[in-house]
C-alpha cells in the first residue's frame, strides 16, 4: 500500500489587507496602503510613518512605525529600505499585526489571498491517506472550512460529512482560522467503514455494561421452567 502520497497547498497573497480606521477628513473606515514611507532625521534622532490612502476621500494619514529612536538602533538595510520605499518593506508594515494593535486598528484581510495547489488533486476514492502540507505566503487568517472546499473542489456540506466521518484530520476545528502552517489528512474511503467495525468491537455490551467493561460476556439465559426443583441428596 502506498502511504507516501504528499500534496501541496500555498495560500498566495494577492492583495494587501486594508486598514480600519477612522479618516479626519470624512466618514470613511477603510485605507489602503500607499506604497510609501516616510522618515524624517533630527539629528540622530528617528521618525519613520507609514503612509496610507483614504479610500474614500483619498487623504494621505500617517501610521507610526518609529518615533524618536536612534539612527543606530536600525539596521543600515532597513533604513535604506525606509528611504527608497521598498515594496517588501511597506507589504510588512502593512501587514503587521503588532504594527496594527499599537495603533489601534484593524486589519481586513478580505480578498487578500488565493489558494495555489501545484501538485494534481488526488481522488478521494484513493484508499491511500493522502497528506496535505497547507502552507502561508502571508499572515492571513482563513477559515480552514474554506480551504477545504477550495482545495478539495467540495461544498460546505461534503467538507463537513468527511470530517464528520474522520476521513479528514485536522489539527483543529474546520471552522478555525489559521494564519500559520499547518497538516491535515485525509483517509480513503474504506477508513469509514473499519473504524465502525472498530468501534463497534470495542463498544460496551448495552445490556451488561459492567461484563463488558472486563471483557466478559453474559451467560445464556437460563431455561424459565417453572416446575418444581430437584434436590439432590447426600447418600450416606
Amino acid at each position: 500500500m502506498n502511504t507516501d502520497r504528499k500534496a501541496l497547498w500555498a495560500v498566495r497573497q494577492s492583495a494587501l489587507p486594508t486598514v480600519v480606521r477612522s479618516c479626519p477628513d470624512c466618514p470613511g473606515m477603510r485605507h489602503r496602503a500607499s506604497g510609501k514611507i516616510r522618515a524624517n532625521a533630527n539629528g540622530k534622532l528617528l521618525d519613520v510613518w507609514l503612509l496610507l490612502s483614504c479610500a474614500t476621500c483619498d487623504r494621505t494619514s500617517k501610521v507610526p512605525v518609529h518615533e524618536r529612536v536612534h539612527v543606530s538602533t536600525l539596521e543600515p538595510a532597513r533604513l535604506v529600505a525606509y528611504e527608497n520605499n521598498d515594496p517588501a518593506a511597506v507589504r510588512e508594515l502593512v501587514m503587521s499585526a503588532s504594527l496594527a494593535a499599537k495603533n489601534r486598528y484593524r486589519l481586513d484581510w478580505t480578498g487578500t489571498w488565493e489558494l495555489e495547489t501545484r501538485t494534481p488533486l488526488y481522488a478521494l476514492d484513493d484508499p491511500n491517506p493522502l497528506s496535505v502540507q497547507v502552507r502561508f505566503e502571508l499572515p492571513a487568517p482563513v477559515r480552514v472550512e474554506r480551504l477545504l472546499q477550495l482545495g478539495l473542489a467540495l461544498s460546505r456540506a461534503e467538507v463537513r460529512r468527511l470530517v464528520a466521518d474522520e476521513r479528514i484530520r485536522l489539527p483543529f476545528a474546520p471552522d478555525a482560522k489559521a494564519h500559520q502552517d499547518f497538516e491535515l489528512t485525509i483517509q480513503g474511503p474504506g477508513f469509514v467503514d473499519a473504524a465502525k467495525h472498530a468501534k463497534s468491537l470495542d463498544a460496551p455490551d448495552a445490556e451488561h455494561p459492567g461484563l463488558a467493561r472486563i471483557g466478559l460476556r453474559p451467560h445464556p439465559a437460563r431455561s424459565s421452567h417453572t416446575g418444581p426443583r430437584r434436590t439432590r441428596r447426600s447418600l450416606m
